[in-house]
């Protein structure tokens, strides 16, 4: 089934803290899982052309997702059109998609954990280069949480982590491709480094 995807991120400095938060607001957490993520594309490069994603997850389960950019546009939030689908065995689906022609480009991790209030998703993000919140949810909805949660609506970013990552790549002529935790093991550089270039501002 597709879904409309909306949401936002925030740099966060004490993932900790903002957990307890968003706890104090009643949302229940589902657990905290280790994501490994393979984003796949064509020999020409034609699904990141299209600002399209093809993911393959695994974490407790297989999930496959094709993710799109829709007709209506937002300067205010990060809006895709999403297709998901759980699959059996994640190195079956791998030689599938190998075998339709499609070339695993790239790898990320995060460690994440879900915290749900109604129709609103709260997702604590550790990635290798930082820590983040993503709220996920109606528009409405989203600012009233982040609003509630002290957070500056202002410091928020749009962009999806492989966008980040590839801005941290030019910035500081990074030699690697995959979003891992070992790749960033010998360094201790985050996104603190590209901020500006990262939230939306005031506009």
């Amino acid at each position: 089934m597709q879904k409309r995807e909306v949401e936002v991120k925030f740099f966060l400095d004490d993932i900790n803290r903002m957990q307890r938060r968003i706890a104090g607001l009643g949302a229940e957490s589902q657990g905290r899982v280790f994501e490994n993520n393979i984003r796949y594309d064509d020999d020409g490069h034609n699904l990141s052309k299209k600002q399209s994603l093809l993911r393959l997850r695994q974490d407790n389960k297989a999930i496959l997702t094709f993710k799109s950019k829709p007709a209506e546009t937002s300067r205010d939030f990060k809006i895709f059109n999403e297709l998901e689908v759980e699959v059996s065995d994640f190195k079956t689906m791998q030689k599938i998609l190998a075998c339709l022609g499609l070339q695993a480009v790239q790898r990320y991790e995060k460690w994440r954990e879900t915290m749900i209030l109604g129709s609103t998703a709260f997702l604590l993000d550790t990635m290798p280069y930082g820590t983040f919140l993503e709220i996920e949810g109606q528009e409405n909805d989203i600012r009233q949480y982040a609003t509630r949660l002290n957070l500056n609506w202002h410091h928020r970013i749009t962009l999806n982590y492989l966008e980040i990552f590839d801005i941290l790549i030019k910035e500081q002529h990074l030699t690697f491709q995959d979003l891992t935790f070992e790749n960033f093991q010998s360094n201790d550089l985050n996104v603190s480094v590209i901020m500006d270039r990262l939230i939306v501002g005031d506009g």
